[in-house]
């Protein structure tokens, strides 16, 4: 594992990024977008910080030498996008439904299975041809692949879009390993939110990482990391606006997996110098979610 870098004008400010023209480390406040690579402020002529979230995302591509430093978002987009594909192979409909893949991986407390289909069949749970299924009947793994499927493209277009916007820009940030762990703890931390808060219903969709996403951003600018003028509170703001206005959309698994992204940023800013530290942060999301999930899931 690479050894942490720090931004040589902000000393206590990991980072991911350089000067494509001397090669010392910068943070996004002191970077500036140039036309191949980024410049610090000596080789910029003026310091400069990102303005807006989606110009950072749509300029930091690439680092040093062109190399690309957000593999791990290009590669979750990737994944949500290829098991999509998948169900749409495996039979399924536009929505992503009816189908293998989302029977067996879509989050729910309790169903029952028959003949290919998923249901919430109380009344005929028992009755032969039936049997239980769900997070409280042990498919615990539900809490994590619910996160990588989605209803439909227009589901699947808006998440990913959020993913890489915001994606790209907390990657160069923290670094991808980090990013990588945030990401999916986060997703769980959805999950069990929704579980917590909706569990008879069906779930599925990456918004809970990507609100994740949003809540380690809000950190980084609030600890001034970054700079994005507040639009990431904004977005944030927009985003509950629209989770709690429009029906279907699960509250639960937005808030849990904004809460996990707030709480894990803050752990990583804490034990920045220690690679253990961050993981096991992680690690501690992860088993208080599942906790949370199995204490609702069965009854306690």
């Amino acid at each position: 594992m690479d050894e942490p870098r720090y931004c040589y004008r902000h000393p206590d400010r990991e980072t991911g990024l350089s000067c494509s023209e001397c090669g010392r480390p910068i943070c996004y406040e002191c970077m500036t977008p140039a036309p191949v690579g980024l410049r610090c402020p000596e080789h910029s002529g003026k310091p400069q910080g990102m303005r807006k979230v989606t110009r950072a995302a749509e300029r930091a591509v690439t680092g040093v030498g062109g190399r690309r430093v957000n593999a791990v978002t290009l590669a979750l987009i990737a994944i949500n996008v290829g098991v999509y594909l998948a169900e749409l192979a495996a039979g399924g409909t536009v929505d992503g439904v009816n189908n293998w893949i989302y029977n067996h991986g879509a989050l729910f407390a309790s169903g029952a299975y028959t003949q290919g289909t998923v249901g919430t069949l109380p009344a005929h749970a028992f009755a032969p041809g039936y049997h239980l299924v769900g997070v409280a009947h042990g498919e615990w793994w539900r809490m994590i692949t619910a996160a990588f499927l989605h209803y439909g493209p227009l589901h699947l277009g808006m998440n990913m879009y959020g993913l890489y916007l915001g994606g790209t820009l907390l990657e160069h940030v923290i670094g991808r390993w980090r990013f990588a762990l945030l990401y999916l703890a986060s997703g769980v931390a959805g999950s069990a939110g929704a579980l917590l808060i909706t569990p008879n219903s069906t779930t599925a969709g990456a918004s809970g990482a990507i609100f994740g996403i949003f809540g380690a951003l809000f950190v980084l600018e609030r600890q001034r990391h970054i700079s994005t003028g507040g639009q990431v509170a904004m977005l944030i703001v927009l985003n509950l606006v629209f989770t709690f206005a429009v029906p279907g959309i699960s509250i639960g698994g937005h808030i849990g997996g904004l809460i996990s992204g707030v709480a894990l940023m803050l752990m990583f800013l804490q034990y920045r110098r220690s690679a253990l530290y961050s993981a096991s942060a992680a690690a501690a999301v992860v088993a208080i979610s599942v906790v949370v999930a199995y204490m609702k899931v069965r009854g306690y």
